[in-house]
């Protein structure tokens, strides 16, 4: 059937989640007749319903029981005030007159509870829907069945520290959610801002992982967070999944959200002479994709886009896996199949062409390579999702081929370790260390502040972190 709504255009809803969809919008935009809430965009602020539109479509677009396509008006984009609509001169309600003039800066900058419960719905439904696509793809078979109840024990068991940072991610005035920086549903990017703002900050674009099928930008907010207590602003990016996308999809995306802080930051506090790039996992990958496609295009050899190599300072590999030709036989062995992996590649063809190690091997990137920045790669010697091998193999073809490139090795620490536990722990986290160490180097001051700052408290008890390592599907 088809439903229209005011501000929003053909849009076509099928199915029980489609008519759950149109239900919500029509209250939504019921709902803004008396109260526009603004959600941040490159142009300025969108509204919600317009938001949720396209939150939808990125929902739905992969499913194939429903389908649910959406156009926003061109205005959309348009900075529109915050504003209350008042009845007319006949009402002499006091309480009236008190809503007209209520303070809009401080309304815009704190939405309604309600709005936070409806958005924090919204994502987690999003995240539930990406959770069983990856199932409905890899099978339901006895492997998967196991893993499928492997996670939830382990999510179970690091649920104290996800609370805490959900929270955090959901309520915290220092959080912009769901930045728009192109033109698809998942288009978006969270910015964690330091509470701290005089001068310029540090920024990073971070890339996360998610084996490129349930990939999402809140998996960033613990690293966010801890990096922008430290006075480092962190856009945390997001990407078309498979299947809504193949990996020429993820790293355009990226490479978008990357143009994005680099033409935008300035307008946030960050300084546009310190951006520095991250990727963990399978975002380490795409990161370092979209990275060396931009020197490509810079030594004239592909297409050009709006930012420069120049303008990363360093980039951040954590976990990451930089060859598909090594790495197709292992995913399979542990599920992700060969048939699925290769299909999310754009075929076996396509392997080398999305593999960083093996294209700087080629003398044809040599003049791209010397355009790179400072590469930084990070592992732990007993992850089994992708080995350590990986990054030191990666880096060795860097510096062959001539790029700055070092390896750091965390002795034990596995996949999640890294990125999970040992953030959760509290106390010194030796990655955050590492980081910070690189992108505060020519600023003394906030190294001393470093050195000062109190250690990060602990958000998950020793035991339940033990025996979430022991049962970890990763």
């Amino acid at each position: 059937m088809a439903v229209h709504l005011p501000g929003c255009t053909a849009l076509r809803v099928r199915g029980l989640f489609g008519l759950a969809t149109c239900q919500l919008l029509r209250r939504m935009e019921m709902e803004s007749r008396l109260f526009v809430s603004p959600l941040q965009t490159p142009g300025g602020p969108v509204e919600d319903g317009k938001a949720l539109a396209l939150a939808a479509a990125a929902f739905s677009s992969s499913s194939s029981s429903s389908s649910l396509s959406v156009s926003v008006a061109e205005d959309a984009n348009v900075e529109r005030p915050l504003i209350r609509r008042v009845p007319s001169a006949a009402s002499s309600s006091g309480s009236r007159r008190r809503r007209a003039s209520i303070d809009l800066s401080s309304a815009s900058r704190r939405p309604s509870f309600r709005q936070e419960v409806e958005r924090a719905a919204a994502e987690t439904y999003l995240v539930t829907r990406l959770a069983f696509t990856l199932l409905r793809y890899l099978g339901v078979g006895y492997r998967w069945i196991t893993k499928f109840i492997a996670l939830g024990c382990y999510a179970l068991l690091l649920m104290p520290g996800f609370l805490q940072v959900g929270y955090y991610y959901f309520f915290s005035s220092q959080v912009r959610r769901s930045v728009v920086y192109g033109e698809q549903p998942r288009n978006r990017l969270d910015l964690y801002l330091p509470v701290n703002t005089d001068g310029l900050k540090p920024a990073v674009a971070f890339v996360t992982g998610g084996a490129w099928i349930i990939g999402y930008k809140a998996w960033g907010a613990l690293l966010g967070r801890r990096l922008a207590e430290r006075g480092v602003i962190v856009a945390c990016i997001d990407y078309r999944n498979f299947p809504q996308g193949t990996i020429g999809d993820m790293v355009k995306d990226a490479s978008q959200g990357i143009s994005f802080v680099c033409n935008n930051i300035a307008s946030y506090g960050g300084d546009p002479n310190r951006i520095y790039l991250i990727g963990q996992s399978a975002g380490a990958h795409i990161a370092a994709c979209a990275l060396l496609d931009q020197a490509i295009g810079e030594s004239g050899e592909g297409e050009s886009i709006s930012w420069s190599v120049s303008q990363i300072k360093a980039y951040f590999g954590i976990s990451g896996g930089y060859n598909m030709l090594n790495l197709v036989d292992h995913f399979h062995r542990r599920g992700l199949y060969r048939s699925i992996f290769l299909s999310i590649m754009e075929g076996e063809q396509s392997l080398q062409r999305f593999s960083p190690e093996a294209m700087v091997q080629g003398s044809r990137v040599r003049h791209a390579v010397s355009l790179l920045p400072r590469v930084i790669l990070f592992h732990g010697t007993s992850d089994y999702s992708i080995p350590s091998d990986a990054s030191k193999t990666f880096a060795d073809a860097l510096q062959n081929a001539g790029a700055q490139a070092e390896l750091v090795l965390y002795e034990g620490k596995t996949h999640t370790d890294l990125f999970l536990q040992d953030p959760f722990r509290g106390g010194k986290d030796e990655l955050l260390e590492d980081i910070i160490a690189v992108v505060h180097a020519d600023d003394a001051a906030a190294l001393a502040n470093d050195g000062a700052a109190p250690a990060a408290r602990r958000l998950v008890p020793e035991c339940m972190l033990q025996l979430a390592s022991k049962i970890s599907p990763f």
